[in-house]
Formats: structure tokens, C-alpha cells, sequence
């Protein structure tokens, strides 16, 4: 199936990019005062908006072959409005850093729709999305700056783990097929104007360490650099990742990104992950 990029850019026309500065220093000074907000879930207050498929589809998408409904990360660039609702929801009420609407916008997890050639713009738009309505938050209160966390979401895919319980060995994913999938994510979110990269809901630890190795070598192409903030997802009550990591194990494998933050979301509610963390 040949995948249609009513976005791409034309030749000789370029995105205007909106690299952030490295604000680690500042995020650190913050932290070191007080605690920081950052926004709760964005699947749920988009399910919230009771949007159709035709919502999803928008214009450019009016004839695509198979179902887009639920696809949240497409609503960057078909339903804008209604991603920037939530961003304002969440920092009228005091974030102080907002996600962008990019869980599922790698190449591997929008294979699911064919889209798989949207990620640069999905995570370019949700970058723009987000940065636009935290620059307009921190207008109204120049004292309070609000942040922008660049999500790269665990995909659909394990590298750890075989999807045939009869065959140990198989997999459905490479490390590379990840690495290279979050280079060209984390491309679009650090040109549509993130400051923060939010690696989360790690559920394999090697997912995570293929998105910090495309961060790194971001940095290192690019001349840039952001901080990162990590959060796995415990799966069950004896305080494990679905590959098998104690929370210890987990931190140690990923320590070399020197994460401005780490912890742990959804999966097994905040009582009790809290022995854990």
C-alpha cells in the first residue's frame, strides 16, 4: 500500500524549526523549590470529547482505506482544536508541564492505520500543538514558565519478548526497527519545539534503551540537547515491568541517560506503586 503525506514537506521548503535551549538547568533550579505538575492522561479526556471517525479523518484523510477512530496522535493534524482543549484544561488548572499528544506516533505503532509514514509530521504537529498552548499559559504568567514533554510511548511491540509462546526466540520487532522509529519521532518533536523528552510507560526495558539511543544520537547529529525523563509501568503486584525488572534492575539500565526525572505510571495505581518507587 503506497501511504499517502498530505504534510510532507515540498522541496526547498522546509518546517520552520523550533529547537528549544537546553533548560536543565532551570527545570533543576525549579525542582529544587518545589514539586512540578505535570499533566494527567490525554487518552481519556480525548475519549471525553465523544469524537466520530469522521473527526479522526478530517479532510485530508476523507478517503482513507481503513477505520481511523481511536487513533489520537492522527487528531494533531485533523483535529487540532480539540488536542489544544486539553493542554489548556490541563494547565488552566496548574501544570506545569504538558505532554504532547504523541503516545502511539512511531512508524511501528501507526503501521496499525498504514500511516507509518506520518511520524515526523504527528510528532512534529503534537510538538506545535502543545508548544502553543503552554507559550500561551506562560503569557498569562510570565513568573510561572510552562514546559513541554515530548512523549515516545513504549509502541506496540516487545523486543524482549516472543509473541508465539511456543517459540522463545521469535520476535516481531528488532532493536534497530525501535531505534530508528524513535530517531525520526524524536526528530519531529525536538523541530516542533519540545524541552523535555518524555520516554514512558516502559513495559521492556530494551524498548526504552532503543528511544535513549536515538535521543543520544540526536544530541550528538544534531548539536543539541534536552533533558529526558523516563517512566516505566509495573504489571503486577510483586513490583516487575512486563520483562521482568525490579525497579533497581530497571533504574541501572537506563542510569547512563542521567534522566532529569524517573518513576513509574499507570498499570498498578499510585497506592500501590508507591512501596515500590
Amino acid at each position: 500500500m503506497t501511504v499517502i503525506r498530505p504534510f510532507e514537506r515540498k522541496a526547498g521548503e522546509d518546517r520552520p524549526l523550533h529547537r528549544q535551549p537546553d533548560r536543565t538547568a532551570e527545570l533543576r533550579a525549579i525542582l529544587g523549590r518545589r514539586i512540578m505538575v505535570i499533566n494527567g492522561a490525554m487518552g481519556t479526556m480525548l475519549q471525553g470529547l465523544k469524537l466520530e471517525e469522521r473527526d479522526f479523518r478530517g479532510e485530508a484523510f476523507d478517503t482513507w482505506n481503513q477505520d481511523l477512530k481511536g487513533n489520537n496522535d492522527l487528531l494533531c493534524l485533523t483535529k487540532p482544536d480539540a488536542v489544544r482543549s486539553v493542554h489548556e484544561a490541563y494547565l488552566a488548572v496548574g501544570a506545569d508541564i504538558v505532554s504532547t499528544n504523541s503516545f502511539t506516533a512511531t512508524s511501528v505503532s501507526q503501521a496499525d492505520y498504514g500511516l507509518e509514514g506520518l511520524a515526523y509530521d504527528l510528532n512534529y504537529a503534537a510538538a506545535r500543538v502543545a508548544r502553543e498552548a503552554a507559550d500561551a499559559a506562560t503569557a498569562l504568567t510570565p513568573e510561572k514558565r510552562r514546559f513541554v514533554a515530548g512523549s515516545l510511548g513504549p509502541t506496540n511491540r516487545t523486543a524482549s519478548i516472543s509473541p508465539d509462546v511456543e517459540d522463545a526466540g521469535k520476535r516481531n520487532v528488532t532493536f534497530e526497527d525501535l531505534r530508528s522509529a524513535y530517531f525520526e519521532a524524536a526528530s519531529g518533536l525536538a523541530d516542533g519545539g519540545v524541552d523535555i523528552f518524555l520516554v514512558e510507560t516502559v513495559f521492556d526495558t530494551l524498548n526504552a534503551k532503543a528511544a535513549i539511543h536515538a535521543l543520544l544520537t540526536l544530541f550528538e547529529t544534531e548539536a543539541i540537547r534536552l533533558p529526558i525523563m523516563i517512566s516505566g509501568t509495573i504489571t503486577d503486584a510483586s513490583g516487575r515491568t512486563l520483562s521482568g525488572q525490579t525497579p533497581e534492575a530497571f533504574w541501572n539500565s537506563v542510569a547512563h541517560a542521567e534522566p532529569l526525572a524517573i518513576g513509574f505510571n499507570c498499570a498498578l495505581g499510585a497506592a500501590e506503586l508507591r512501596p515500590h518507587i
